[in-house]
């Protein structure tokens, strides 16, 4: 049996049910039990606020905002593997981050294009963000 179930203000709930109902519903016998946090992948949001970053880093520098995606997939979401004793380098992409993992990935690239490019990137909620969205919103990703 594979199920979800929700933690609200302390109480476990499966079907708007207390979880016990649940347990009750099992045949007798021995069971392992695995709880792993539902996560999101990114949203659209956060995609889209990538390429606006993306976007201007292209304008402020010449250098294609592919080129950057990929510049900062390899700096940020690589890791070394084992493959028959051989170690190997993988890029993940953005597409199957989760919405905290692409938090933490758009907060790198933020600080990156400042330290290293000088580029100010501006966040959702900062007060210049309207103003760059209007800029960037309507070119294509």
């Amino acid at each position: 049996m594979k199920t979800r179930f929700v933690k609200e203000q302390g109480v476990i709930k499966w079907l708007g049910q207390p979880i016990e109902l649940m347990f009750n519903l099992i045949a007798n016998g021995e069971y392992a039990l695995e709880i792993k946090k539902k996560v999101k992948k990114r949203t659209v949001d956060q995609n889209a606020l990538m390429w606006m970053w993306l976007t201007c880093m292209e304008e402020d520098t010449g250098t294609l905002k592919q080129d950057f995606y990929d510049y900062y997939c390899k700096k940020f979401l690589r890791r070394i593997v084992v493959i028959n004793g051989n170690e190997e380098i993988v890029v993940r992409t953005t597409s199957k981050l989760n919405t905290a993992e692409m938090t933490v990935f758009l907060n790198k690239v933020q600080a990156d294009a400042a330290s290293e490019f000088g580029i100010r990137l501006p966040s959702p909620d900062d007060q210049f963000f309207n103003a760059f969205t209007n800029r960037y919103e309507h070119i294509r990703y």
